[in-house]
């Protein structure tokens, strides 16, 4: 058999994936063959502006060298022992982790989506033993418009037609309630059998809906009132993308569960984490869940160095800057498309004129042909989080080229 050969052309690639891989994902027509900080390349050399971070997965920048380089000091060492064993890596990760987001302990997984069946797992239990839920009648409430992912817990809990139309039967126990809705909630944080609510701060599939202030608070408070754990999908809003390090941080509330995932690792290897409490986190026991990559020893490398660049980086603070003057910028843009502008930190969206003559992919596509990459969510959003190392002249080169596309498509319909 011969080695594989990859492709060295961007036509070669886009053939290859449309022929031999499954057809989930619709991409933009551009490949990415190399990429550092903002910007990435094809194979054509032709340079494009990140403008989506691999969903908030690369806040530190694309092959952050510290990053990169704590991956090949322990690949060099050790990747991967199973907890089957200790190692020398994940203990001391996970005191770090706990003292930084202030938590009794910290259990590690890979994906976000696993993060999150962790916690909903750790919720039930949590709700039979400690709050007397009588067994097998957990309830979990998400937030209606929730994503965090596609696995068979994770859509029978959405309310998008596209994520769960027929693949059920789905999980049962799982409700929904309006969000930023906080009387919905209250209603069925009153059933005694409820367990948990689980919400993303703000939520960033729906199209970086921004919930009105106190809405956090008042989950809180009223999870506290009932005796339900509140667990925050900090998945895509943690680790500094809207200019705190959590989002939760804008109302300096704590959830009972927090849920890490994607930049955990910037970018570089699958790494997500659940946070809580002994008297949450303990209800667990061994053999009762696990993984076998969770936790391992290049992961627990990794995640350490690509949290201390956040701080270390400045990184933060720049993500709070910076989204100010992209958000002024955007507003200075006139196109009778944009119907709103929002967002916080670096994460915003252009929401537009659903009935307007061209799409947000339209838009998308021209923002591509100026050298900026960005995707569309729900037919009409354009959801633009770059890196958190871009710089002030970055921001105005952006703008640019996002203000040119938006002249392009309008001229093309005058």
């Amino acid at each position: 058999m011969k080695p594989i050969q990859f492709p060295k052309t961007s036509e070669q690639a886009i053939k290859l994936e449309s022929d031999f891989g499954a057809q989930n994902y619709a991409p933009l027509s551009v490949v990415i063959s190399s990429a550092r900080g903002i910007w990435v390349e094809d194979p054509e050399g032709r340079k494009y502006m990140d403008f989506l971070s691999a969903y908030s997965a690369v806040n530190q920048g694309h092959c952050h060298p510290k990053i990169v380089q704590a991956l090949v000091d322990q690949a060099q060492r050790v990747t991967l022992t199973s907890r089957a064993f200790y190692n020398d890596r994940l203990g001391a990760y996970e005191a770090y982790m706990c003292g930084y987001f202030g938590y009794d302990r910290l259990l590690p997984m890979n994906t976000g989506v696993e993060a999150g069946e962790t916690a909903v797992k750790l919720a039930r239990r949590w709700g039979y033993r400690v709050k007397g839920i009588p067994e097998n009648q957990a309830q979990v409430v998400f937030a209606e418009g929730n994503f965090w992912g596609r696995t068979m817990s994770a859509i029978s809990s959405s309310t998008d037609p596209s994520s769960f139309a027929e693949f059920g039967p789905y999980m049962p126990g799982f409700s929904t309630v309006p969000y930023n809705d906080l009387e919905g909630l209250e209603k069925a944080l009153q059933n005694p059998n409820t367990a948990a609510f689980m919400v993303e701060p703000i939520q960033g599939e729906a199209g970086i809906i921004i919930p009105d202030s106190g809405y956090l608070a008042g989950v809180r408070a009223l999870c506290s009132k009932y005796k339900v754990l509140f667990l925050a999908d900090e998945v895509q809003t943690g680790l500094g993308r809207t200019g705190k390090r959590l989002a939760c941080d804008y109302e300096s509330v704590k959830p009972d569960i927090l849920i890490l995932g994607k930049a955990l690792s910037g970018g570089i290897l699958p790494v997500s984490a659940v946070l809580a409490n002994n008297e949450i986190m303990l209800q667990i026991g061994p053999g009762e869940h696990g993984s076998t990559f969770g936790g391992n020893p290049l992961a627990c490398a990794v995640a350490a160095v690509a949290i201390h660049v956040l701080e270390e980086e400045g990184m933060i603070e720049n993500a709070m800057k910076r989204g100010e003057q992209f958000r002024a910028g955007l507003r200075q843009i006139k196109s009778p498309s944009i119907r709103e502008i929002r967002g916080k930190g670096l994460l915003n969206a252009i929401e537009m004129n659903p009935n307007h003559p061209y799409s947000a992919t339209d838009i998308c596509y021209q923002f591509k042909k100026l050298g900026l990459l960005a995707k569309p969510t729900h037919g009409h959003i354009i959801r633009l989080a770059p890196p958190l190392v871009i710089t002030e002249a970055e921001i105005d080169q952006a703008l640019e080229r996002i203000s040119e596309a938006y002249k392009t498509a309008d001229l093309s319909i005058a």
